[in-house]
Formats: C-alpha cells, sequence, structure tokens
C-alpha cells in the first residue's frame, strides 16, 4: 500500500460513513477476459486488436456504448447497439464460466464486505457492467449477501458513463450518503476521474504495484493498494480481520 503525500502530510484523521466500489478490476479481477472478449469485438469492428494504450484510455471502466462508438468510428445505438453489446457479453460470460476457479470474488473482498456488514456500513458498486451481467455476477458471486441489489448502479443507457462522475453521484445518493464522505474503490483511470469529478471524499486506486505511480497521479488518489487485502480500513472505522 502506498499513501500519498500532501504538504507533508498524509490523508488521515477524517472518517468516512460510506463506500462504493467500481466492481471489475476491485471486486472481481477478470481484466484479462475483458480484454480478451473486447479484442475479438475490436477485429470484427476495424480489422485489428487495440494497443495497450486504447485499452486503458478507451476500454478499461468505460461503458459498452462509449468502446463500441470508439472502435467503429462513429456512433453507434438503438438496436445495432443492443446487439453488439449482446455478442460481446455473451462471449465474456462464456470466458468466465469456462474459468470457473476464476469465477470467484477478489482477494480479500470476502473480508471486506463481511466487515461491512458486521458494522453496518452504507456499501454499494457503481459499475459500467449492464444489467445482464450484474444478474449474472449477483447469481455466481452471491453479490445480495452484502448488497442491496436494488441500490447498484450499472449501466443502464441513460447516464453518462465513467469518466463522467454521475454513477459515482447515484451511488452516493442511493445509500444515502454525501459523496465527500464516501470512500470509492477504483482500479481503471476513467473511473478514478468519475469518482475524482463526484467530490467522493476518499479515493483508493487498485492495481499492481507497477502501476502505482501512474495511479497516484490521477487526480484526488489518497492511496494505492494492490489488492483489497490492503485496504485502509481505517477510514471506515473498520475491525481488523
Amino acid at each position: 500500500m502506498v499513501q500519498l503525500t500532501v504538504h507533508g502530510q498524509t490523508l488521515r484523521g477524517m472518517r468516512y460513513q460510506g463506500i462504493v466500489f467500481d466492481f471489475n478490476g476491485v471486486l472481481f479481477w477478470d481484466a484479462d477476459l475483458q480484454v480478451k472478449s473486447w479484442q475479438v469485438i475490436a477485429k470484427n469492428l476495424r480489422g485489428q486488436e487495440m494497443t495497450d494504450d486504447e485499452l486503458t484510455t478507451h476500454m478499461h471502466g468505460r461503458p459498452n456504448s462509449y468502446v463500441l462508438s470508439y472502435l467503429a468510428g462513429r456512433a453507434i445505438a438503438g438496436q445495432e447497439l443492443l446487439d453488439l453489446i449482446q455478442v460481446k457479453e455473451s462471449f465474456y460470460r462464456e470466458l468466465c464460466l469456462s474459468n470457473p476457479s476464476r469465477l470467484m470474488l477478489s482477494p480479500g473482498a470476502r473480508d471486506i464486505l463481511e466487515g461491512l456488514a458486521r458494522s453496518n456500513i452504507p456499501r454499494t458498486i457503481a459499475t459500467s457492467s449492464e444489467i445482464t451481467n450484474l444478474r449474472f455476477f449477483t447469481e455466481h458471486l452471491c453479490l445480495d449477501r452484502w448488497f442491496d441489489v436494488a441500490k447498484i448502479v450499472y449501466d443502464d443507457g441513460i447516464r453518462p458513463g465513467k469518466p463522467a462522475p454521475d454513477v459515482y453521484l447515484a451511488a452516493a445518493r442511493n445509500i444515502g450518503i454525501a459523496p465527500s464522505e464516501c470512500v470509492v474503490v477504483e482500479d481503471a483511470v476513467s473511473g478514478l476521474a468519475a469518482a475524482y469529478a463526484a467530490g467522493m471524499g476518499y479515493i483508493v486506486a487498485i492495481g499492481a504495484p507497477a502501476e502505482f505511480p501512474r495511479l497516484l497521479a490521477c487526480d484526488g488518489v489518497a492511496v494505492a493498494i494492490e489488492s483489497l487485502r490492503d485496504f485502509p480500513r481505517d477510514q471506515l472505522l473498520l475491525d481488523q480481520p
């Protein structure tokens, strides 16, 4: 875990009242499966796969409508959008099911979620996944054990996706906590930008240690961690496991 230092002091002292998790890459480690499924779509739409830079900027954390329009080089909407989303997500879900050992919560996630439940800390998820995938994750990862599924914010095709702040503002409203009193855990640059734009109080970035400098350079990021095992529990007054 690496803490950001501001004016010589680490960002400690305040206790936050609620927490919002991104899902893919935070509670569920599936980046390679997402990349594999998107690269198939990229080759079909434009004849070549995305570069690493494109994946970082135009895929990770972005809603399907954005990625598909980016790959096609034009706005995709209506039935064409719905059809392409289902092609991509059906392939993605097949990859998940064909790797059952991978279909589990990320390291440290279960302990954190159990602690949040015991402490009755308001919590939800703000994800760029659409409703079919949310139902899939709820079924296979038992999300309803720790979350009120009705309060989870997903890509409904109505609100702007990350990096716009709307998903995090909606998530904070759903749990009845002011954005400034919420912790956010994110892995994608677009998601970190969304959390910052929403005025979320304490932003935790998650990623490989080699990515810490890039993550900590994002506006508003207070700490970078490798997994939820390193989550700064003191920010929510969570007991140690």
